[in-house]
């Protein structure tokens, strides 16, 4: 999770803590000029509370703290126009405003979760999904369009995967899963009641879970055995549409699929070279004769 996300959560922070956030939150351009007994004083708190609040936010003191927000502040003032990525746009936008302000939506969505990625976690998940036997993907609504289009790329690399929730025959497909396939969950709120129950059995049955989401406090996150988190600023319901996660999603699953592609890259250009020699000029070809 971004550390301005984390502020504003104030997951497990005390009232002082909490202070101390809402200071940061309010004055955060003037933070980085800001040294430990300055900031102390404004929000009238002591040192040892600012390192405490500098620590729970993942750092070892103040000082590494405060260079975070400092890179923070100063990405902020270089990037794009800011857009509410809840309502893009207004009534009194012209076409061409409205085109620019969902281009510059859709480049700091990419953005946001970019920095929210580790290189780490990535890999662990490419490295399940080559093992798996079988692969199947659990989405719903928009996150299926997204999960869709992925399974759409793999097919490329002749991966095969199911849509679980086709036909409505998720509790089939979750019951026929084995530990040598693996369920991905692709969920930008996580708040479904019955993947709650699927993954608890996925996990009792020894069946790798990944999880897509773009909320840091869902339960699910305890559950699945590998959980990749990118959050965005928009709301559950109140907004024109699910702009900012989807672009999120669909980058970071196109992200997975290349580094799934580049783990075996010459083996897939030789494929990919054969397979297209095949529809284009061979006997897949439309324009082959298939009587000769």
């Amino acid at each position: 999770m971004l550390l301005i996300d984390k502020l504003k959560r104030q997951d497990g922070l005390t009232p002082t803590d909490k202070q101390i956030a809402d200071y940061i939150l309010e004055n955060i351009t003037s933070i980085p000029s800001l040294g430990i007994e300055a900031l102390s004083k404004k929000t009238y708190t002591s040192h040892s509370a600012v390192v405490r609040l500098s620590k729970k936010m993942g750092f070892d003191g103040y000082k590494q703290f405060r260079l975070a927000l400092s890179e923070t502040v100063y990405k902020d003032l270089h990037q794009l126009g800011k857009i509410d990525a809840n309502f893009p746009f207004d009534s009194t936008d012209t076409i061409s405003q409205i085109s620019k302000k969902m281009a510059d939506l859709s480049i700091e969505a990419i953005r946001k979760a970019s920095e929210q990625l580790e290189s780490q976690t990535l890999d662990t998940a490419a490295s399940m999904l080559v093992k798996a036997d079988k692969i199947f993907l659990f989405a719903q609504g928009d996150s299926q369009i997204r999960a869709r289009s992925f399974q759409n790329k793999m097919v490329k690399i002749n991966r095969f995967l199911l849509i679980a929730e086709e036909y409505a025959d998720q509790a089939w497909n979750a019951a026929n899963l084995s530990k040598s396939d693996c369920a991905v969950f692709i969920t930008y709120g996580a708040k479904i009641p019955q993947y709650d129950r699927y993954i608890k059995y996925f996990s009792k049955e020894g069946i790798p879970t990944i999880l897509l989401t773009g909320n840091p406090t869902s339960s699910l996150l305890k559950l699945a055995d590998l959980s990749i988190v990118a959050t965005q600023d928009e709301y559950d319901f109140l907004k024109v549409g699910t702009f900012s996660s989807q672009v999120a999603f669909e980058y970071i699953l196109d992200t997975l699929f290349s580094v799934i592609y580049a783990k075996e890259y010459e083996q897939n250009l030789v494929n990919l070279k054969q397979k297209y020699d095949l529809i284009e000029k061979g006997q897949l070809s439309e324009f082959s004769n298939l009587d000769n």
